[in-house]
């Protein structure tokens, strides 16, 4: 019998140590040249693309295009529980008045960067109209998971300077708003551009059924969670436990229950942590719940960045000038002058408008969608959207992660 190499470099290990590898020194390699929170998840991108260009014995990582499932269901978790934690973060909705950019953020930048990107789709990268309906409705929302540098604290840490209470409470919803354009795009996709013959049906069913649905399931499991939790039974509460597992349980369960009704689940997560921190909102077991579920989301999305990177090289193969201007667009223009119209006659000053306006951080929130759109249906624009999503999310996490810092320096931290 011939004896096994005692050095096998097993492909497998091999992964692992490079993921590993990737993100203990993107986050560790920004301390030597600054105190600030490390930007990290640009460089666990990078990396992870020179990795798969420079490592050799890497296993091929699956391509989202032809393989999106494993991509789906893990940019899904990594989504709802930013969104839960995106709602537990916040300390105090009231005065209402300050909810009032982030209204207009949702009604009218939103819109806004579907249209124009949409447009730029069919005009500048010859997209389908259902192609390039699916790519303004996978680049528009703020990233929950990434757009963390620019949101307000966890909870009980109060001063919600209004920029980061606007970025926060924008990316805690326009996810879910985002869905009725994603399934306008599938729908044009299958039956063409006749909005007379769906435009009924998709707004009562899409855009007005399944936010509603989303919404109260949302409150309502907030609502029982925090009795399970806070009060039966009183003598021996849940919450007395410390247990954060709590939190992924009830996201689960709030998530998955919206969604067999046919509502939105990114709404209903994003209500329940909510809802859930207005019940005994001095008690600490809010934070044990919100860091609890922070480490699962960080954990996630790592991995997921990684992979990402080391699929890059992959998906640029398709890349074009094209997609180049449309990204760059998207970042420095599109998403900037949105911005800031729909934030005039606010309250906000000149500066934290400019600040909302710009930190739009694309990220997972995009994959997701993508992913869920090719699981339905086979797009005949599907390498090139992959290209440029993969590309302005790369550009967004290089230009916000490095620059954030400083524009929130520069902003000074007072209460909302």
């Amino acid at each position: 019998m011939q004896q096994e190499p005692f050095f096998t470099l097993d492909a497998y290990h091999i992964a692992l140590a490079a993921v590993g590898l990737i993100v203990v020194l993107a986050r560790w390699l920004p301390r030597l040249v600054s105190e600030r929170e490390p930007a990290a998840a640009p460089l666990m991108i990078l990396f992870g693309a020179g990795a798969a260009m420079l490592i050799p014995g890497l296993p091929d990582i699956p391509d989202p295009r032809e393989t999106p499932e494993p991509w789906e269901l893990v940019s899904e978790l990594t989504v709802i529980v930013a969104l839960f934690g995106s709602g537990m973060r916040i300390d105090s909705l009231r005065p209402w008045r300050k909810w009032i950019p982030t209204v207009r953020m949702l009604a009218i930048a939103m819109p806004l960067t579907i249209l124009a990107i949409a447009l730029l789709g069919v005009w500048a990268a010859g997209l389908t109209i259902a192609g390039a309906i699916l790519l303004g409705a996978v680049l528009s929302p703020t990233d929950p998971v990434l757009a963390s540098d620019v949101q307000v604290g966890p909870p009980h840490e109060g001063a919600e300077h209004p920029v980061r209470f606007t970025l926060t409470t924008e990316a805690t919803l326009n996810d879910g708003l985002a869905f009725p354009f994603v399934y306008l795009g599938l729908i044009v996709a299958a039956q063409g551009f006749y909005p007379g013959e769906w435009g009924v049906d998709w707004a009562l069913r899409d855009l007005l059924y399944r936010i509603v649905v989303g919404s109260c399931m949302g409150w309502a499991c907030g609502w029982a969670l925090g009795k399970i939790l806070f009060q039966i039974p009183k003598e021996s509460a849940l919450a007395d436990t410390g247990s954060g597992v709590i939190a992924i349980a009830g996201v689960i369960l709030c998530y998955g229950s919206t969604e067999l009704v046919e509502g939105y689940g990114f709404i209903a997560v994003a209500v329940l942590g909510l809802t859930l921190r207005r019940i005994e909102k001095e008690h600490h077991f809010h934070r044990r719940l919100h860091d609890f579920s922070e480490s699962i989301e960080h954990a996630l999305t790592a991995f997921l960045l990684v992979m990402l990177g080391m699929s890059i090289p992959e998906l640029f193969k398709d890349l074009s000038w094209t997609h180049v201007f449309i990204a760059v667009a998207l970042i420095f223009i599109i998403r900037p002058i949105a911005g800031w119209v729909s934030l005039v006659r606010t309250e906000l000053p000149l500066r934290d408008r400019a600040v909302v306006s710009l930190y739009g951080v694309r990220g997972i929130g995009s994959i997701y969608y993508l992913c869920y759109a090719g699981t339905h249906m086979q797009f005949a624009n599907e390498t090139q959207l992959w290209s440029l999503v993969a590309l302005a999310i790369l550009l967004s996490t290089i230009v916000h992660g490095f620059s954030v810092g400083w524009a929130m320096d520069a902003l000074g931290e007072k209460e909302a």
